[in-house]
């Protein structure tokens, strides 16, 4: 089924829009992956905010013209789903996540921060935490020097409290042998 020409200019208008906003673009090719596989392929996207299409080549290499994804413009051939994301390691985690379960998709490459990325390129960046897990890491990092500072603290609080609960008990026992 071929589109007409303001339903083609509809959806590079979408894709260019959704390139805008992405800051990683990763591509795959999705031959012979059954239509439950793809379901659950575009469900797991969803819950990790990736915005997955399949798209006419043309029509994607139109709506990523003059966008830092237009570098793997030369890429686009075969059957291929585009993946999305304003996460930089969401698309290309959700893509090989799935590509680890199912040997039908191939990765072919992406694009991030304006250069091409390879398969390997793509594994890589798959491989890096989330967002929120550097972000838990850094805080974890930032707490350490001060929770090692007040556990100084507390440690020296305590052995002054024993230091001087001892000198008070010997002080009234050299107090009654005084007098004697």
């Amino acid at each position: 089924m071929s589109l007409n020409r303001s339903e083609k200019e509809a959806v590079i208008s979408d894709v260019t829009s959704l390139a805008a906003k992405a800051q990683t673009l990763v591509m795959a090719e999705y031959r012979g992956i059954s239509v439950a596989d793809m379901t659950k392929l575009r469900a797991e996207a969803r819950s990790k905010g990736v915005t997955l299409s399949v798209l006419k080549n043309t029509l994607a290499r139109r709506a990523v013209a003059g966008s830092a994804f237009e570098v793997i413009g030369d890429q686009m051939t075969g059957p291929l789903i585009y993946g999305f994301s304003e996460d930089a390691v969401a698309a290309a985690k959700v893509v090989a996540d799935f590509a680890k379960t199912n040997d039908k998709l191939v990765i072919r490459g992406g694009a991030f921060g304006g250069k091409a990325l390879d398969v390997n390129g793509v594994k890589q960046l798959a491989s890096i935490p989330s967002k929120e897990v550097l972000l838990a890491q850094l805080l974890g990092l930032m707490q350490s020097p001060i929770s090692r500072t007040a556990r100084v603290l507390a440690a020296l609080a305590a052995k002054r409290g024993e230091g001087e609960a001892a000198p008070a008990t010997d002080a009234p026992a050299e107090a009654e042998a005084q007098p004697a």
